[in-house]
């Protein structure tokens, strides 16, 4: 996994990245090589945020794990930045989550919010106050990189709704077609070879619809 990252990706962007791929895909060696590499190359507090949002997609155990392994690699003290931590903030981890999650969604806010309140009011509510705002409205990383980050890991597990949405969150993030296909592509880099054909054609549809071309995408 390791080389030269892609010209319209930034290293350090594209390290986060790859870490992300690295730890929904279970490859520990590979995880600790992108660690090692990260001391370097990344913030720390850049590496730990995609360490922390990992838990919304692969759950604590997968981030628990992968927080102890970059704390043994670096050798320093955890940077918490959180500026809500305060349990009486909640109320302001709902804003910033409904700002946050309204960001990624664009015109599909209201549908997504109507879809999984449907399925169960709780998950709504936890979506926007616990996903959205205390975890990706953090400060430490942009919101761009979080959702690239995202898409990598979507991508290994395949799932594709998830995918779909965080594809079209990246893009309305501010990141480049081209950013958004590279993490993709990171991340199918460890898919099931059963799962890449659709992600891909999953792409080609978002960035259609985005006026955009996928020329990389095959």
């Amino acid at each position: 996994m390791s080389g030269e990252a892609p010209l319209h990706l930034e290293p350090e962007l594209e390290l986060l990245i790859e870490v992300s791929a690295c730890l929904a895909a279970r490859d520990v060696r590979c995880l600790d090589s992108a660690l090692t590499r990260a001391v370097e190359t990344c913030k720390p507090v850049e590496v730990e945020e995609v360490l922390l949002q990992s838990h919304l997609f692969l759950g604590y155990p997968a981030a628990l794990t992968a927080l102890a392994r970059w704390r043994s690699i670096a050798s320093m003290p955890a940077a918490d930045l959180d500026d809500l931590r305060s349990p009486e903030r909640v109320d302001a981890w709902t804003h910033r989550g409904e700002r946050v999650c309204e960001r990624v969604y664009g015109r599909a806010y209201e549908k997504l919010r109507s879809n999984v309140a449907r399925i169960h009011p709780a998950m709504d509510r936890w979506m926007v106050t616990e996903g959205y705002g205390k975890v990706l409205g953090r400060p430490g990383l942009d919101l761009r990189a979080r959702e690239l980050c995202i898409v990598a890991m979507l991508a290994v597990g395949g799932w594709e709704p998830q995918l779909h949405s965080h594809l079209r969150g990246a893009l309305h993030a501010g990141a480049r077609p081209e950013a958004v296909e590279a993490a993709l592509e990171t991340g199918l880099r460890f898919a099931g070879k059963e799962t890449i054909p659709s992600a891909r054609a999953l792409w080609r549809r978002v960035a259609h619809a985005h006026g955009s071309e996928a020329p990389g995408v095959r």
